[in-house]
């Protein structure tokens, strides 16, 4: 079984706190997250969010200039050993 996840990647902190604030505004949810390793290019913070959420979000970062390296989305393997 697998899960996709989806990210949204900052070149500093300060950017992730400034969608943070952006995002509190507009009662959209999201978890600030370390960044997993295979997107490890960027500040070592990122932001998790619902794949229904994706298109607000980008409108909000570009409405308010938000510097961002790209929204990503990773697949995991759920690994169940006892089987």
């Amino acid at each position: 079984m697998s899960q996709e996840r989806f990210y949204i990647l900052f070149p500093s902190h300060t950017e992730g706190m400034k969608l943070e604030t952006i995002l509190k505004k507009n009662s959209i949810k999201y978890t600030i997250v370390p960044t997993p390793r295979q997107l490890s290019v960027s500040c070592g913070i990122s932001m998790m969010y619902n794949e229904q959420d994706g298109d607000s979000i980008l409108k909000l970062i570009n409405e308010n200039n938000v510097n961002v390296l790209g929204m990503k989305s990773l697949i995991f393997e759920n690994k169940n050993y006892y089987l």
